[in-house]
């Protein structure tokens, strides 16, 4: 359990911290340790814990994250701690001649290009104060590329290459970059899809959610991850007791991955 003022005094954004999901259990999360925590999101939530820390933006695009980051520089400086959780694919389903240039373009600016920009446009105050821990949120699903998730999958793959270059080069300048790689982590989103599988199937929720995590090769350990628990995960890795962890992309799935 992570220490309650662990993080005090620092400042961390994470993205894509609004939805019930991961990374609103990160913020609760960093917040209790003690961190200011900015979120950001496109259209602002009826219930924010901290409105002062929320900025509006569509960081899928160029102009959205650069809005983002200068405000973020004008009104803190910078931060200290960045995770990069935000995330998705809308592309359609039915395979590859299903999905044009613009769904793969799109799921390639969600899932990589918005951190690419945000590591390029918050790490300069890091540098210059030499410490700084990124954490970018990748996924299980990078491993296992199907016909409805091959833009997806290829993005987080992406993403899980570009990270352990930027760890290399950032490391001696005191900067540590991680990613986590969640599986099947029953969020509000994820919920409200066992949930419509089920009245479509005429089953109850607990039939359909047994359906999805059999149609993942099933979990070992016989359950799908809390939200909570991945955010356990990431409040250790941005902590200085993982001061020694660099580089590393750490599976939180249940036994998914079997390989080595």
């Amino acid at each position: 359990m992570i220490m309650e003022k662990e993080l005090a005094g620092k400042h961390v954004l994470v993205t894509g911290g609004t939805k019930g999901g991961i990374g609103e259990a990160i913020v609760n999360r960093l917040t209790y340790a003690g961190a200011a925590v900015i979120t950001t999101a496109r259209t602002r939530p009826e219930e924010l814990n901290a409105p002062d820390l929320f900025i509006p933006a569509d960081i899928s695009t160029p102009d959205g994250t650069t809005g983002l980051v200068n405000e973020i520089l004008e009104r803190f400086g910078g931060v200290d701690i960045l995770v990069n959780n935000v995330g998705g694919s809308s592309a359609p389903t039915g395979g590859v001649l299903a999905q044009n240039d613009a769904d793969w373009q799109m799921t390639f600016e969600t899932n990589l290009f918005a951190a690419i920009r945000l590591d390029r446009g918050l790490l300069p105050p890091m540098l210059k104060q030499g410490y700084g821990v990124i954490v970018h949120i990748t996924s299980i699903q990078r491993r296992f590329p199907g016909e409805n998730t091959m833009a997806y999958s290829a993005a987080k793959a992406a993403l899980a290459n570009y990270s352990k270059g930027l760890a290399t080069e950032l490391a001696p300048k005191g900067i540590r970059v991680n990613t986590v790689a969640p599986g099947f982590t029953e969020t509000k989103a994820a919920q409200r899809l066992i949930q419509r599988m089920a009245d479509n199937r005429g089953t109850d929720d607990e039939a359909a959610r047994q359906n999805l995590m059999d149609s993942r090769g099933g979990i070992p350990i016989g359950r799908t991850a809390r939200p909570e628990e991945v955010a356990e995960l990431v409040a250790f890795l941005v902590s200085d007791r993982a001061s020694y962890i660099v580089g590393a992309e750490h599976t939180i799935d249940g036994g998914i991955i079997r390989t080595v």
